[in-house]
């Protein structure tokens, strides 16, 4: 068995460690877990693919998507009733004024042939990874990109399945995820501007495709970027950390809502959540561990959730999280 145990690493030893690798130029790939106390780092050179697997900034052409796919899932998940229950309690911190957005997430029990390693061969996605026994996640989402100092993250808030007519219409003019992007950018700006200069909105409330098992989604996503200090390299694991635990997997204000988080959830997010990346040297890519399946003692478990916001509907919102248990594929 490949020793990750033995590997797992607190926040201090991470961030000195991202630190002396990075300005030592060595590239290495770092995994850390939802709340941001620890992870991994392996070198390149310790990177075995019988136990970790990963692919970063991988470009996706959904010319090769075949309708005939065989991927098939069935889907366990928590009790309607269970979820409103928690869904509740959350839409009463937030009329206190305790939160303006919660991304609430539940895990759901999946039935399948498949193991872990079939889910990492099967999906297509732009960062993937794959840890012997442990889990498995093809994200959407980019986390930061660092390149020659310029940083930049891509807050992802919003979906709808496709095939709904004028279904980017109708994902651009609703309200609640009209409010729900806007108060992510707002909190990533904030998080950005804690280690950058000059951070502006790129791009804002863009349409990207992603196409699944189940059908094809759209994602709206912005583009959000500044320029980080010169000796940017000597404290590359202070900068990262400085902006976990993701906004977008989160909510605002960020500590807070946290704590409501860790009240109303009631399981393990564990490394769903996260951020995994790899520094080749140079320039940093990294990835928000979403779209995630865990082996456990009781089988596989998908976790997934979604904002919830003032404007929310409870049916609207369980089914959301239900929708995004799937596998993308090509």
């Amino acid at each position: 068995m490949y020793p990750f145990s033995n590997k797992l690493l607190n926040s201090t030893d991470m961030i000195s460690g991202m630190n002396e690798l990075s300005v030592s130029g060595v590239p290495y790939l770092f995994i850390i877990n939802a709340q941001a106390t620890g992870g991994y780092i392996f070198r390149e050179e310790e990177i075995n693919d019988e136990f970790i697997r990963f692919e970063i900034s991988k470009s996706l052409s959904c010319s090769e998507y075949s309708e005939n796919q065989t991927i098939k899932l069935d889907k366990l998940p928590v009790d309607m009733n269970v979820y409103a229950e928690k869904f509740y309690r959350v839409m009463d911190e937030i009329h206190r004024g305790n939160s303006f957005l919660v991304n609430l997430t539940q895990p759901t029990k999946l039935l399948t042939q498949l193991n872990l390693n079939d889910f990492y061969e099967e999906s297509k996605a732009q960062y993937k990874l794959w840890l012997k026994d442990q889990f498995v996640v093809f994200s959407p989402e980019t986390f930061v990109k660092i390149v020659a100092g310029n940083i930049s993250t891509f807050p992802m808030k919003g979906t709808i399945d496709a095939s709904i007519p004028d279904a980017e219409n109708i994902i651009l003019q609703d309200k609640k995820e009209m409010a729900e992007h806007a108060t992510i950018v707002d909190l990533l700006r904030n998080d950005l501007s804690m280690v950058a200069e000059d951070v502006k909105i790129a791009r804002y409330r863009y349409v990207d495709k992603i196409t699944t098992n189940a059908g094809r989604l759209l994602q709206v996503s912005s583009e959000i970027s500044g320029k980080l200090p010169d000796d940017y390299l000597t404290k590359i694991g202070e900068i990262i950390f400085k902006m976990l635990p993701a906004g977008s997997v989160t909510g605002a204000p960020k500590p807070k809502t946290i704590e409501i988080i860790n009240q109303v959830e009631a399981y393990e997010r564990g490394f769903y959540t996260g951020v995994f990346g790899y520094f080749d040297g140079k320039n940093l890519d990294s990835a928000v561990m979403i779209r995630f399946v865990e082996q456990t003692s009781e089988g596989l478990i998908f976790k997934s959730g979604g904002g919830i916001t003032y404007k929310s509907d409870m049916e609207k919102e369980y089914e959301e999280l239900i929708q995004k248990v799937y596998v993308p594929v090509y």
